[in-house]
């Protein structure tokens, strides 16, 4: 009777747990292949975890509420009548060849019998990361999570391409299951906090939500991680306000999208990243390799209604023109505020900007998003007097000015690239064309 352990799965490179939010399916149901069978949160978004076979729930082994590390055995599954639905087939496909080829009838009956030989030998990676274009494919063929994790990886560190997987479907015959594995132990850290006195029903004692509580979790791993170091530039942004202060509204009508200053930004910082690749990197989990990234795919942290900050990323921000970035944007923060994001849009970041002069800040030191290198922060537009070199010699304006500043990585991003990439995106603000067709 195989019974088929229901792991945590993988929902990103920087995730590394999830809490449960609420069972789809109890003991004793039956459950089908790819059905729901619970629901999971990360400290960026809500998802569906779909059953690795068809089978019969035996035991759940989390509660709602509880914090499971990837790769933790969540629930079991017995799939004993999966055999039953394989020999049905196996004889459908039988009866229809021997019609044919009464040749091919031996080749067929065989095949059953080599299923769960060959399954017992199959050994699953649940730690392989799959992208949003797997995820796809996967779903069309009707692949199995365990599945795809089978798949021997081509790419950086093991890493399943989309290659791998036409290849691997070429030769596919069935469907695989898995066998339990190990999983390691999650280490304890020995600081205990000190205690915090407070007055009850003086003080007012909020509990975190589970949001709140990853993103503390993730905030102090990454400051752990990562020798931060800030760098700022102060940059006169003009003539980029005055151009879309007189083209928001012809933007709006030309493409039916918002035009604010975030697609702007966005632009700048694609065009940086190109001049300055090494700022769009990685740091191996070894500490020992530096992992440049071919992709420059922004994140936008983006405030929700509930106070915490979410972090959905514009995908190829090169290869779009405005109009694109506009659209992308606008969709992203819709969806975030209203809770709508797919898991999709929030993973496979490379660099992060986070615009604290929405709050009206006027800078910010912002925390490197693992596993990033790097973040910018820009600050709000103020005007001011400044004075400002004329053919007529230095005279006294009033300009719109703004900070920048880039919390990097010091292991691996030094000052001169730092600064030379901040600078970059500084240049490509202030010299933004007032001309400029929409």
């Amino acid at each position: 009777m195989p019974i088929i352990p229901l792991k945590m799965p993988k929902m990103g490179e920087s995730i590394s747990e999830a809490t449960i939010i609420s069972w789809m399916k109890d003991v004793g149901d039956t459950i089908e292949i790819e059905e729901t069978i619970l629901e999971v949160a990360t400290d960026k978004v809500d998802s569906e975890v779909p059953s690795p076979c068809t089978g019969v729930i035996t035991e759940l082994l989390f509660m709602p509420n509880d914090v499971v590390p990837v790769g933790e055995t969540i629930a079991l599954i017995d799939a004993s009548e999966i055999s039953n639905i394989q020999q049905e087939i196996s004889n459908e496909e039988v009866k229809k060849e021997s019609s044919k080829e009464p040749k091919t009838a031996s080749k067929s009956t065989s095949s059953n019998s080599e299923l769960n030989a060959r399954n017992t030998e199959f050994i699953r990676n649940p730690d392989a990361f799959l992208s949003p274009l797997i995820v796809s494919i996967a779903k069309k063929e009707n692949m199995t999570i365990e599945e795809v994790q089978s798949i021997p990886g081509t790419g950086a560190e093991g890493r399943i391409r989309k290659s791998d997987v036409f290849n691997y479907l070429k030769n596919r015959q069935y469907p695989l299951t898995s066998r339990p594995q190990a999983t390691p132990k999650v280490a304890k850290s020995s600081y205990n906090p000190p205690p915090i006195k407070y007055v009850e029903g003086h003080d007012n004692v909020v509990e975190m939500d589970r949001m709140r509580k990853m993103i503390a979790d993730h905030m102090v791993y990454s400051k752990h991680t990562s020798p931060h170091v800030t760098a700022y530039i102060e940059i006169d942004v003009t003539n980029m306000v005055n151009w879309r202060n007189a083209n928001k509204i012809p933007f709006q009508e030309k493409y039916n999208q918002r035009l604010t200053f975030t697609p702007l930004f966005v632009e700048a910082v694609a065009k940086a990243v190109i001049d300055f690749p090494g700022i769009n990197a990685s740091v191996s989990e070894d500490g020992k390799k530096i992992i440049e990234r071919k992709d420059i795919n922004i994140g936008m942290a983006t405030a929700l209604p509930s106070g915490n900050l979410i972090v959905p990323v514009v995908k190829n921000a090169d290869d779009k023109n405005l109009k694109g970035l506009a659209a992308e944007v606008n969709h992203l923060a819709n969806a975030s505020r209203n809770n709508k994001l797919k898991p999709e849009e929030i993973q496979g970041s490379t660099f992060t900007i986070s615009n604290v002069g929405t709050f009206g800040s006027l800078m910010g030191t912002p925390i490197i998003n693992q596993p990033e290198v790097a973040i910018l922060a820009l600050g709000i537009i103020k005007k001011r007097p400044e004075v400002i070199t004329t053919e007529k010699g230095d005279e006294i304006a009033i300009r719109s000015m703004m900070y920048l500043s880039l919390s990097f990585d010091h292991r691996v991003v030094d000052g001169y690239l730092g600064g030379s990439f901040l600078r970059k995106v500084g240049d490509y603000l202030e010299e933004f064309d007032p001309k400029r067709k929409i």
